[in-house]
């Protein structure tokens, strides 16, 4: 004879693997707290030897912020930061559908078959070709590309730290779920720009991502049936009023 288990059994079994994610969460968090804290000493290091220490050396809390951004000098912020930086962040493009987008004209259609390059130089481009994106699961690459673009017109040394801040924690950090796919070549460069950050801090990235979509994702794009329905929606002459 089968006996119930007690609704207290049923209800402690997936308590007990919310805490064993949660657990599994900050060891995650802790590991990379120390693998970013031990490559900041180094880059830190590097620089006092060649006579070239950063003004903010003398605080290694300082690296740490740009790179897991859970570090204690980040939660004591005032008011005034708090409603500058939802001023900062990135607002994305239109909304990345190609029916709600500025509507191209067919002669722009058409020229995006030519090269990636003129796909990104039209913003309708950028939008339908940022909804192809989303259906592949890698919308981020275009939210990131666009991010930088945003950063690079930034003058306000203020705003540009934020910006860099916000940018590394919604594309780069490993725990953020639309981080970008870079090497560890850039990754790199990233963390010595991060030590002074500036509107050139993602550069790099931002160019290897551009390639990135610009080897893979392009081709298919123009290929599939979304950008040849666009055309045929554009080449059909408009109803009689």
């Amino acid at each position: 004879m089968r006996v119930s288990s007690p609704p207290s059994a049923i209800l402690s079994s997936p308590l007990s693997s919310l805490q064993s994610m949660g657990s599994e969460r900050v060891e995650m968090r802790k590991r990379q707290m120390q693998v970013h804290q031990e490559a900041a000493a180094s880059v830190l290091q590097a620089h006092h030897k060649m006579g070239n220490t950063p003004t903010n050396a003398s605080n290694a809390c300082c690296f740490c912020w740009c790179c897991c951004c859970s570090c204690s000098c980040l939660t004591v912020r005032s008011d005034d930061e708090t409603i500058q930086r939802s001023t900062f962040e990135h607002r994305p493009e239109g909304n990345a559908h190609c029916e709600e987008s500025p509507k191209p004209t067919l002669e722009d259609a058409r020229s995006w078959v030519v090269s990636f390059e003129k796909v990104m130089k039209s913003a309708a481009g950028r939008s339908c070709f940022r909804q192809f994106l989303r259906t592949e699961f890698s919308e981020e690459n275009m939210m990131f590309w666009l991010a930088c673009e945003e950063l690079k017109k930034e003058t306000n040394k203020t705003v540009v730290e934020e910006k860099v801040r916000q940018i590394y924690e919604d594309f780069i950090s490993i725990l953020s779920p639309k981080e970008v796919s870079l090497d560890s070549r850039v990754r790199e460069v990233i963390n010595r720009n991060m030590l002074e950050p500036t509107s050139r801090t993602f550069d790099d990235a931002q160019q290897q991502i551009y390639t990135l979509m610009q080897r893979d994702s392009y081709p298919r794009f123009i290929n599939s049936s979304a950008y040849t329905d666009l055309l045929k929606s554009l080449e059909e002459p408009p109803p009689e009023p």
